[in-house]
């Protein structure tokens, strides 16, 4: 997951460093994932990226058998579309709620019963060679108001597509998760 990289040499425990950065190569959004989960603890967790990619999918597919991840959501631009809808089983799998959107941003929320942590990187999820940077913090002000903003970005500027029964692009309110302030 992080080629080599041991996350624990570069990053502190998030409940000891409640804000760290990261720039270079190596450190990969799964990885980041997995070196996360054992520390919140069983978690909802949402993703937003440009595109994403087999490895990522199947690695966020075992995390959710290993019930670390408890409901997730995915939100992924438009315009990657064509190459995300073929990896529509796994996205299945992975996540709860699939949006296709104009997004360029790559987020990565996670909540869990005590926790709440955000990680806005360079990174989509897909691996190469390219130096990425990545700021981690477990502020709950700023959690929230990227909450808030993804979920306003789902509701008003996506679109939800339903991959388990195929029926194609769905509006249903409320999919993306809640606003900060019903958190």
């Amino acid at each position: 997951m992080s080629r080599g990289l041991n996350l624990n040499d570069i990053l502190q425990p998030v409940r000891t460093m409640p804000i760290q950065a990261y720039f270079g190569h190596g450190l990969h959004t799964l990885g980041l994932l997995a070196w996360l989960l054992p520390q919140t603890g069983a978690a909802d967790v949402w993703v937003s990226s440009y595109s994403t990619s087999e490895p990522f999918l199947n690695g966020f597919v075992l995390q959710k058998r290993r019930s670390m991840v408890k409901e997730s959501v995915l939100l992924l631009d438009q315009r990657a579309a064509r190459k995300t809808l073929r990896l529509e089983m796994l996205m299945t799998n992975a996540f709860d709620h699939v949006f296709l959107g104009q997004n360029h941003s790559k987020l990565l929320l996670v909540k869990s019963r005590d926790m709440k942590v955000s990680v806005v990187t360079s990174q989509n999820q897909t691996y190469g060679d390219r130096a990425e940077s990545t700021i981690i913090t477990t502020d709950g002000a700023v959690f929230d108001v990227l909450m808030s903003q993804f979920v306003d970005m789902c509701g008003s500027a996506a679109v939800e597509i339903d991959l388990d029964s195929g029926r194609g692009i769905i509006a249903e309110s409320g999919a993306a998760g809640t606003s900060a302030a019903d958190s």
